[in-house]
């Protein structure tokens, strides 16, 4: 009867070892992971509105030109992206 409590523990601390640590520590650095990422896209949308009022306010973009800030902005903020894309990738494949 003994060994068959011993094995019962056995398998519980296995099962926990296996499965509940390493799920705790994934859902750790999920948590940081997607905080971190809210707090990096809110401040390049702050930067990008900044940046497009700064671009509105400055004369040479008046009347026919008024569209240029807005494409501008749009022009840094994709290439963000891609710059993100492709450091996302690189790490993905092991370089």
């Amino acid at each position: 009867m003994d060994t068959e409590d011993d094995l019962v523990a056995l398998l519980k601390r296995y099962v926990r070892q296996e499965t509940v640590d390493p799920l705790r520590s994934i859902g750790r650095t999920l948590l940081f992971g997607v905080l971190g990422s809210l707090l990096l896209g809110t401040g390049a949308v702050l930067l990008a509105v900044g940046a497009l009022r700064l671009l509105q306010a400055w004369g040479p973009f008046d009347a026919g030109w008024s569209f240029v800030p807005y494409l501008v902005v749009a022009v840094v903020l994709v290439a963000i992206c891609g710059v993100a894309l492709r450091r996302i990738r690189r790490v993905a494949d092991g370089r």
